[in-house]
């Protein structure tokens, strides 16, 4: 029996083969086939819109990354118009149509890129300048010491409208005595905004740009504080008087509650993080929770739903009014309305704005009559949204919003929690069927959340948490049940002055909120730091994400493709073996242990993204005046780890040994002309190339900069002329600028739960 039942299974088994095994002359014409019909299924469901979202976004990243040059507006709408008009003509050849809308998409997202850079041109500082100032306070933000200003420029120094910056930030010592629609007169040093880190890093030069920034720094001496000389514009006036109420709100929160739950009570409402101390920060970001305290996603849509629930429970209270009206269109316009005073209250931030877009896209879904959370309503978010910030496509705020909101959805038939339903008359049974789906469905949704956000907030920010999922299924029931319910009620209270016992409510929530972050913080390995991997591997695991949610049919499959060359690229990264810094100031040299070994002084903020970028938890200061370089007063050497001589000249009395022996030199001087080392890093090339890492190899360094090939881009200062700057007198270094110590204000991650 055993031999017999061997040899039918042995027959068995080519049979079974026989009919799932497509002869090689077969497999173009089957995989054509089920391609037809993936396709044809997916028309049939309507989900082909959500890849015009995509093409879209695929004009402005090829408008961003590819052109060399500025590119005139009508070009891309006279393409777009032209495929556009082609469209009719199209309806038989359904494959064909489709194609020709994702051209027309993929130019007027195009032509969006070039309108936005277009409408926010400005001029930027292109140099290091100490001058008077004078202009009018637009926005404040209170910090641990001092404060952090926003100015509409009216003059500095003598430099003419064409090369003012229009708006600089500036930090300020004595806040106290500043409001915003204030005009001020002191001395400012400003520098332009600063530029990437390192090639591929987080360039706040782009962000201040589109912002309407161009110059930060300090204010110095005596700030003259008065009234503006003449009636300001109103939406000027308007945005003062809300940044007023902002701050004054901060601090009713934060006096009410006391400490760091205070400060981050007040963020959760206000959107001020200023006074949320650097710890508070980290142990926040190792649990995995710091989006909760930027307004993004997870406010706004808590902010609808309360005011949503709130007028549709008042309306039932009413019978004749719930049999005669629609009161749930009725709460979902009345949410509308609330949602937008609330992003208007906490600043317009960009995050905030694009969360807004989306919640009322999915509110007036409900005015139709139409499903609120689905892939049409989330692609036409993405659009509006890029529409009006195509910048906003380069960002994590915007990769990290969306993409955790198509996983959200795409995984929403399996987080509906219909295991746990019962239909018993039992009290406790169906309680324990309602915590079992809470529980599951919050840990299954900050799960999905983290997958789809994963390649983005490793890329841009080259860490991981691992107990991140146990950090937001700890405490968003504290930020869904308490905070947040409390913030709204709070602020209705706060007109009739009976605020304060629900700010203090808040508190004990908040300080909870902290307590379980600061546990989760305190365990080991919290916050892994990972090398930062290129621009192809982000790309090819965003073409998953965007593959593997899209699709409702089994196309959905070809993303393991993407991701599986997308993790590989990712899990194997090529470091740079030298960072220099863009001033010249410092540099980071990978030395005879495998790690990097610093020379000069960069800035802490530079290093520390070097650090991250090499996949190194170690801290700044920690890294700073390591054995290894030989230094003295004229500058600094270090042998890498092919046996080559990197020097860096801090004094032009070096330059005559160090061009003699150095194969890499590195100063903020300018070299003389007769330098001989082979590769030079001084002050004309930093001036033209920005933050440079080379990679050494066998057949010479591979030299990669921020600035690169080609023209600079709009957010980039033109090289000052070199006639103007004598080679032995150096500007002062940008790292030496309290103003510019933290320039950045790196968005945090904030995947919407």
């Amino acid at each position: 029996m055993m031999q017999g039942g061997g040899r039918a299974m042995r027959g068995a088994v080519p049979a079974l083969l026989a009919g799932r095994v497509i002869a090689p002359a077969q497999l173009w014409p089957a995989t054509r086939d089920r391609l037809r019909a993936g396709l044809a299924c997916e028309a049939e469901q309507r989900r082909l819109f959500p890849w015009l979202a995509v093409a879209f976004g695929a004009g402005i990243l090829v408008f961003f990354t590819a052109t060399d040059g500025e590119p005139a507006l009508a070009a891309p709408l006279m393409a777009a118009g032209l495929s556009l008009v082609v469209t009719p003509v199209l309806r038989a050849r359904p494959v064909a149509l489709a194609l020709m809308l994702a051209l027309t998409a993929f130019f007027l997202g195009f032509a969006a890129g070039v309108w936005r850079v277009a409408s926010v041109a400005g001029p930027v500082l292109s140099r290091i300048t100490i001058a008077p100032l004078a202009g009018i306070v637009e926005g404040l933000d209170e910090r641990e010491s001092g404060a952090r200003l926003i100015v509409r420029v009216d003059s500095f120094g003598d430099l003419d409208a064409e090369h003012r910056p229009r708006r600089v930030r500036v930090s300020y010592r004595a806040a106290q005595t500043v409001r915003p629609g204030d005009a001020i007169r002191a001395t400012a040093r400003l520098l332009p905004p600063p530029e990437a880190a390192r090639p591929g890093g987080y360039d706040f030069a782009r962000d201040a740009y589109f912002r309407g920034i161009g110059a930060v720094g300090s204010l110095v001496g005596k700030v003259e504080v008065g009234p503006p000389p003449e009636r300001l514009p109103l939406a000027l006036r308007l945005a003062a008087a809300i940044d007023t109420a902002r701050n004054a709100f901060t601090h009713r929160i934060t006096d009410a509650i006391g400490g760091q739950a205070g400060a981050v009570a007040a963020a959760l409402v206000t959107g001020k993080r200023g006074l949320i101390s650097n710890e508070t920060n980290e142990v926040l970001r190792a649990a995995g929770i710091y989006h909760v305290v930027s307004i993004s996603g997870l406010h706004m849509v808590l902010a609808a739903g309360v005011v949503f629930w709130l007028v549709r429970a008042g309306l039932a209270l009413v019978p004749a009014l719930a049999l005669a009206w629609p009161i749930k269109k009725i709460a979902a316009g009345a949410a509308m309305l609330g949602v937008t005073a609330y992003c208007a209250f906490s600043g317009w931030d960009v995050a905030a704005e694009r969360a807004l877009i989306m919640t009322l896209i999915m509110l007036g879904a409900i005015l139709v009559d139409r499903p609120a959370l689905s892939m049409r309503n989330l692609a036409l978010a993405a659009m509006l949204a890029l529409a009006r910030e195509p910048e906003a496509l380069l960002g994590p705020s915007f990769q990290m919003s969306f993409g955790a909101v198509a996983g959200l959805i795409a995984c929403a038939p399996l987080l509906d929690g219909r295991v746990f339903r019962t239909d018993s008359p039992s009290r406790i049974a169906r309680a324990a069927s309602w915590l079992a789906t809470a529980v599951v469905g919050t840990l299954a949704t900050t799960l999905v959340a983290q997958i789809a956000t994963a390649p983005f907030a490793t890329y841009h920010f080259q860490t991981m948490q691992p107990f991140g999922l146990v950090g937001n299924a700890l405490t968003l029931p504290l930020v869904s049940l308490a905070v947040m319910p409390a913030a709204v009620l709070g602020m209705l209270a706060y007109p009739f002055a009976l605020d304060r016992p629900v700010w203090w409510l808040m508190g004990l929530a908040v300080r909870g909120m902290l307590d379980i972050s600061a546990w989760i913080a305190g365990f080991g390995q919290a916050n892994v730091v990972l090398p930062a991997f290129g621009t192809g591997a982000l790309v090819l695991l965003a073409v998953a994400l965007l593959v593997a949610t899209l699709p409702v049919s089994r196309l959905r499959l070809l993303a393991l493709l993407p991701a599986c060359l997308g993790i590989a690229l990712a899990a194997s990264p090529t470091r740079y073996d030298i960072y220099i810094d863009r001033d010249g100031a410092g540099a980071a040299v990978r030395g005879k242990d495998g790690r990097l070994v610093v020379l000069g002084r960069p800035p802490g903020f530079v290093l520390e993204q070097w650090l991250k970028a090499d996949g190194d938890g170690r801290r700044p200061e920690t890294v700073t005046g390591a054995a290894g370089p030989r230094c003295d007063r004229l500058g600094c050497t270090v042998l890498t780890l092919d046996g080559r001589a990197v020097a860096l000249v801090t004094d032009k009395r070096a330059f005559p040994e160090d061009c003699a022996r150095a194969d890499i030199l590195i100063s903020r001087l300018r070299a003389p002309p007769g330098c001989a080392a082979p590769l030079i890093a001084d002050r004309t090339f930093l001036a033209a190339q920005g933050a440079t890492a080379i990679r050494l190899g066998a057949t010479g360094p591979e030299v990669a900069s921020t600035r690169g090939a080609g023209p600079p881009k709009p957010w980039q200062p033109r090289p000052p002329a070199t006639a103007a700057m004598p080679a032995a007198a150096p500007e002062p270094s940008a790292a030496s600028d309290p103003g510019a110590a933290d320039p950045t204000d790196p968005l945090p991650a904030e995947p919407p739960q």
